[in-house]
């Protein structure tokens, strides 16, 4: 039987009342011990309209992101290097039966263009991504993309320090081979756990069309080697609540059988797409306050796994929930490939945030929170169980504040316009003055070395 069972959601999303008054503070009060929720706890949160309860969630949801994660927010840029697909995904502008799109895989030489721009931006970590077609775009081409990006290094001898994939689900001979290709985490999104939705927005034929082999493609990737993997669902397609409660199922599921839960999740809201239709008549629109939420209670219920957010939403809601729970960004980004090169490109889906990386980057600063660059976790081996055994009770902080001191302040030096520089040298120093003792020296000795020229320093 599988691990999520559609029937057992809905009866509790129906006979699970909103949580309140002292069942509230009951379950929130868990919560803020980090122990994370259960399925019926999390009903409870994500039934829950009432705006006084909504806010108590809000900052239940604040209190815990500070805590494992501080005020930190990881930036990454998106790398396309392909559109051409065989599946017909009813909501993707990759989708098979648009005809409307110019198909493209990047060459080698083109890739390495790409990284050149994104690298000219301060950038460090990427998150490549293909379309699903094995006869256009090989396994093989993809792991010697990877191995393109890591070679570039840019006019000041910066190169790419972690690539984090999204690509579609492996046999357990590929997922052996790119667990030595040097990435961070494997992501592949759920879209929606309903598997009755999944057939309709998924038609046959295409390889995405089996909704099994999606849903158990992380247990094959962590049985063949990997450490980390991203899970994720594109809320719109189905009721919201059932999407939570399928994401918390499947990250219980992976804890349960790996030890070792998701890396991060994603929370990416449909957005209208160039060529397919069901964008513009959304099945199930989710609001903005409805999305705080859903970012609010996964990080109620899941705490020590990374919540993304994407350009897809405007800038205005990104401010909001980056305090929710966010822990990780986009910026600047592309969603087709030779986005960054090419002055217009037709993308996967439509962009709400479309600021450049660095104006992102300088309201991130403004609002108090600290970009990081940080890939020093994956290369001091802090991955897998590793990593939650230092995530799950807040102590990976003790690694994640430094390091995006560290990495800050070589984007100031070597990226940043004046009045960012400025900014952000205030808020390394604001950081540090606050900083234990023990990390407060060892941190501050690093900024000068970092000051005198040395490059990509890190606990």
């Amino acid at each position: 039987m599988s691990f999520i069972d559609k029937n057992r959601i809905k009866e509790f999303l129906e006979t699970t009342p909103p949580a309140s008054g002292a069942e509230l503070e009951n379950i929130l009060a868990k919560a803020l011990k980090l122990e994370g929720l259960n399925i019926k706890e999390t009903t409870a949160l994500i039934n829950t309209t009432d705006p006084s309860g909504i806010n108590k969630i809000f900052d239940t949801a604040r209190y815990i992101k500070n805590k494992i994660y501080g005020r930190r927010l990881v930036i990454f840029a998106p790398l396309y290097i392909s559109n051409i697909c065989s599946n017909n995904c009813l909501y993707c502008g990759f989708r098979r039966d648009n005809k409307d799109l110019k198909r493209h895989a990047l060459s080698i030489d083109e890739i390495k263009e790409e990284v050149r721009i994104i690298l000219s931006q301060g950038h460090k970590r990427i998150l490549m991504l293909m379309g699903d077609a094995p006869n256009g775009c090989s396994f093989e081409y993809f792991l010697e993309s990877i191995e393109a990006a890591y070679s570039v290094k840019d006019d000041l001898g910066s190169s790419i320090r972690r690539i984090n994939v999204e690509v579609p689900p492996l046999n357990a001979e590929e997922f052996k081979k790119l667990s030595k290709a040097n990435i961070g985490t494997y992501t592949v999104f759920q879209e929606t756990y309903n598997p009755d939705v999944y057939a309709q927005m998924h038609p046959a034929p295409g390889a995405k069309s089996d909704y099994f082999k999606r849903l158990y493609t992380m247990d094959d990737a962590l049985a063949a080697g990997l450490n980390d993997v991203g899970i994720g669902a594109l809320f719109g397609l189905y009721d919201y609540r059932f999407e939570v409660l399928g994401l918390l199922e499947h990250a219980a599921h992976l804890k349960k059988k790996f030890g070792v839960g998701p890396h991060t999740i994603s929370v990416p809201r449909i957005e209208p797409a160039s060529g397919a239709p069901l964008t513009n008549k959304i099945p199930a629109p989710v609001s903005d306050s409805e999305f705080m939420k859903i970012v609010a209670v996964i990080r109620c219920a899941v705490p020590y796994t990374g919540i993304i957010l994407s350009t897809r939403e405007t800038p205005e809601l990104r401010d909001k929930v980056f305090s929710l729970g966010v822990s990780q960004i986009s910026a600047g980004s592309k969603t087709g490939p030779g986005g960054y090169s090419e002055d217009e490109e037709i993308g996967q889906f439509s962009l709400n945030d479309t600021r450049s990386s660095g104006e992102i980057i300088a309201k991130v600063i403004k609002e108090g929170h600290i970009p990081s660059f940080c890939t020093g976790c994956y290369r001091m081996g802090r991955v897998g169980a590793d990593f939650m055994e230092l995530a799950e009770p807040g102590l990976i902080k003790q690694f994640c504040l430094p390091n995006a001191l560290l990495t800050l302040k070589e984007y100031l030096i070597d990226y940043a316009d004046e009045d960012t520089a400025r900014e952000g040298n205030a808020l390394i120093k604001k950081e540090l003055a606050s900083m234990p003792s023990s990390l407060k020296k060892k941190t501050a000795d690093f900024l000068k070395q970092i000051e005198s020229g040395e490059r990509d320093i890190y606990f």
